[in-house]
């Protein structure tokens, strides 16, 4: 008599982070370009306001920014709030920090019209940093925006709410995703068929610096988050975090917060300066299952600090200076008591420590 073993592989699993906007207003664009100076050079250089967080960006296996602004191709038109046209070194600087590619769908993505959208489509091919939320076809709209995490297909759309007033071409609907249920399902079922694994619906919503969810926000989630090809969606444009919940066992980040940006309690309100760092671990059942599903999430309490060169300061960590002591601890914990308001370490949220 033989006896034979088959021994399975591990289940696979990876880790996924996630960050709220950001946003080139024009201090933070004037930032940039004395870092530049400071260095020697010309232009702009955005990668010291990452340096505080790129350690827990590289970590990740794979980490997605929110772009909420057009790029210029040539760097020319450059503008902040309110019509926004970032310079090319925003996107280098996100990928200097150990982003791997970005959500562009917001209410600014149309702020140059069509050529602001193909300019930007220009800047991230040649610098081959995936994007999803824009297209120059309806092809390119339909086509999933993959990546292979740890041997795990993971597909990414982005949509948003609003362009601002501004509308579309009617022959030219495709340039950027709105939300529209029906077609998010459609393309998370394209998705799927294509061969994704674990489906993330990145939603430009909410009202703005209100931290509890809007009706919008609860409607949309209820017609998006139970289709069985979506697994998590991931929120972002109120410029505040909002919590972490989960329906029916389905991960929802309401609102990410701000990442990088000019606000504050000076033009909006003091919680405008949050942000966090989400990274959502994702697994398989079982060895060989071949089903993906989040094992739980964890958060990363950040603040812009506007004062010192516009760096993103990890709000739970050391202060770099002891000034900044008391209002990184108030950060840190004004953001775990809104995102943590509904789940808790019991649930599979936790802050990261």
């Amino acid at each position: 008599t033989t006896t034979t073993t088959t021994t399975l592989p591990p289940p696979r699993s990876a880790t996924l982070a996630f960050t709220g906007d950001l946003l080139p207003h024009g201090p933070v664009v004037n930032a940039a370009a004395a870092n530049a100076a400071a260095a020697g050079g010309s232009g702009w250089d955005f990668r010291p306001m990452f340096d505080d967080v790129r350690p827990i960006l590289s970590a990740a296996d794979l980490a997605i920014c929110h772009l909420e602004s057009p790029v210029s191709r040539d760097d020319t038109a450059i503008s902040g709030y309110p019509i926004f046209n970032a310079p090319r070194a925003l996107v280098e600087g996100a990928i200097d920090a150990g982003y791997d590619g970005c959500s562009t769908a917001s209410n600014h993505s149309y702020d140059r019209g069509a050529d602001g959208v193909r300019s930007t489509l220009d800047v991230f091919g040649e610098l081959a940093f995936p994007q999803a939320g824009m297209a120059r076809s309806a092809e390119e709209d339909l086509a999933p925006v993959f990546y292979e995490v740890n041997d795990i297909t993971v597909a990414h759309l982005s949509a948003t709410y609003s362009l601002n007033g501004f509308v579309l071409p009617a022959d030219e609907p495709y340039l950027v995703d709105l939300i529209e249920p029906e077609e998010i399902s459609a393309e998370a079922g394209l998705a799927r068929e294509a061969g994704a694994e674990f489906v993330v619906v990145s939603l430009h919503w909410g009202n703005e610096y209100q931290q509890t969810p809007s009706s919008a926000q609860d409607q949309w989630l209820s017609e998006i988050l139970p289709d069985p090809n979506v697994d998590v969606i991931i929120g972002h444009h109120a410029h505040v975090v909002q919590p972490v919940d989960q329906v029916d066992g389905e991960w929802v980040v309401f609102g990410l917060g701000n990442f990088l940006s000019n606000q504050s309690a000076n033009c909006c309100v003091a919680a405008s300066q949050d942000g966090m760092i989400a990274t959502v671990s994702i697994t398989e059942t079982g060895p060989g299952s071949g089903e993906i599903e989040v094992a739980g999430i964890e958060y990363t309490p950040t603040w812009v600090d506007r004062g010192q060169g516009y760096v993103i300061r990890v709000a739970n960590e050391a202060p770099p200076r002891p000034e900044l002591a008391d209002v990184l601890a108030t950060s840190a914990a004004r953001t775990e008591e809104v995102v943590s308001s509904r789940l808790g370490p019991l649930d599979g949220l936790t802050v990261r420590p």
